[in-house]
């Protein structure tokens, strides 16, 4: 006696949910167990420190030689020297418009100049040198006061807000950077 058709499709069923469920069981018992007590999504927590323990230990996997690091989440620069010693690490203020992560090479270097905010801005050392129409660099505020990124504009660009690539360096940081941070140096930009 040949079998039924709705024996058929339920004897397929049956093995196709006991697949699925043998499946599942050998994904559960070898996928790693995700820390239960920490719930907040990624987007929330992306400015977070490298480091929990130590905010200003050098990023690992930051590159090699004398450099400049810079951490887009942790705002924070080091000066890499040979050997790789950070001779000095501080906090910065960024702009509205950040680099992308990747290796870049210090292009050009201004004394003096005034920042795209109207603020009167020295030592400013650039390292990208266009994102998205942007130029992207350290710099000191000569009054020593960095604008958060919503800057008032001096001239409305019809978004509401000047675009603005300056990362704000307290003066003593930015001497440390000019001295630091010749044409052709490396700068390393991280997460």
């Amino acid at each position: 006696m040949a079998p039924s058709s709705a024996g058929f499709v339920t004897a397929l069923t049956t093995a196709a949910l006991a697949t699925v469920g043998l499946l599942g069981y050998q994904a559960s018992t070898t996928a790693p167990v995700k820390n239960r007590t920490d719930s907040a999504p990624a987007a929330v927590t992306s400015k977070v420190p490298q480091h929990r323990k130590d905010p200003a230990a050098l990023p690992a996997a930051s590159g090699t030689g004398a450099r400049v690091v810079y951490s887009l989440d942790s705002d924070r620069v080091w000066l890499v020297g040979p050997g790789n010693a950070v001779t000095r690490t501080f906090k910065v203020t960024p702009g509205n418009v950040d680099p992308a992560p990747g290796v870049y090479a210090v292009s050009s270097r201004s004394n003096l100049i005034t920042g795209t905010d109207g603020i009167p801005v020295e030592h400013v050392v650039r390292f990208a040198s266009d994102v998205d129409g942007v130029a992207i660099g350290f710099s000191a505020a000569v009054r020593d006061a960095a604008p958060g990124p919503d800057a008032t504009p001096l001239a409305d660009t019809g978004t509401g807000t000047v675009r603005t690539g300056g990362i704000r360096e307290s003066r003593a940081d930015g001497d440390a950077m000019w001295t630091f941070a010749m044409i052709g140096a490396q700068v390393v930009v991280v997460h």
